[in-house]
């Protein structure tokens, strides 16, 4: 089993990389930290540690570039565009 999924590891298992990760989800723009906030009452005690590494890639991309995604005025491209990530965008997009 390797560190990223071992439960010593997991992103579950530690309410501070939980909290870790809800201080970096904060955004920019209101409506962003809207989308994300029922995310997270939604879906935060669901996450596996592959929908936390997603997240975690999402939430370095600038407010409007995330906006675009959120809203699907734009869709995943690239290295983004991954069977994981649009599987994190299908549940931003849902709440």
């Amino acid at each position: 089993m390797s560190e990223s999924t071992s439960p010593s590891f997991s992103h579950q298992a530690d309410p501070h990389r939980r909290a870790r990760l809800r201080w970096r989800a904060r955004r920019g723009l209101l409506e962003n930290d809207i989308i994300v906030e029922r995310f997270f009452n939604r879906y935060e005690q669901n996450l596996s540690d592959e929908d936390v590494a997603s997240l975690s890639q999402l939430f370095e991309l600038g407010d409007n570039e995330l906006m675009d995604l959120l809203l699907a005025r734009k869709e995943l491209d690239g290295e983004l565009d991954t069977p994981p990530m649009r599987h994190v965008i299908s549940l931003l997009r849902s709440v």
